[in-house]
């Protein structure tokens, strides 16, 4: 994986799957103790005030890009942008990152 931005209360990462398995992303990140949220079968029960807050109601997992060889050999390219829902938690908890660079004191984690 590949560390984007660090927020108060979590990461957004780049993650990329190498089997193909269900769930392999999922699984990895519960097993590192890093649960993506959202997940209610690999996420952490203690992120459900943070879900709340920041108002998702999915699971924060997004596919931007696909690329594959098609049967016929053709190269295949296909990209997603961010739904509207996903990219207003990140403005959110990016909100609450640059607020805290201007709070005194050595714990400033703001929760919205």
């Amino acid at each position: 994986y590949k560390v984007i931005t660090c927020y108060n209360t979590c990461t957004l990462i780049e993650a990329r799957p190498v089997t193909g398995r269900t769930h392999q992303i999922r699984v990895h990140c519960r097993y590192a103790g890093h649960g993506i949220l959202g997940d209610d079968k690999y996420g952490h029960p203690e992120q459900d005030g943070l879900l709340r807050t920041i108002h998702l109601k999915r699971l924060f997992l997004h596919a931007y890009q696909l690329r594959f060889t098609h049967l016929d050999g053709e190269k295949v390219h296909i990209q997603a942008p961010l739904s509207d829902h996903l990219q207003a938690v990140l403005d959110q908890l990016e909100r609450g990152r640059q607020l805290n660079r201007w709070l005194p004191g050595k714990n400033r984690v703001i929760n919205f």
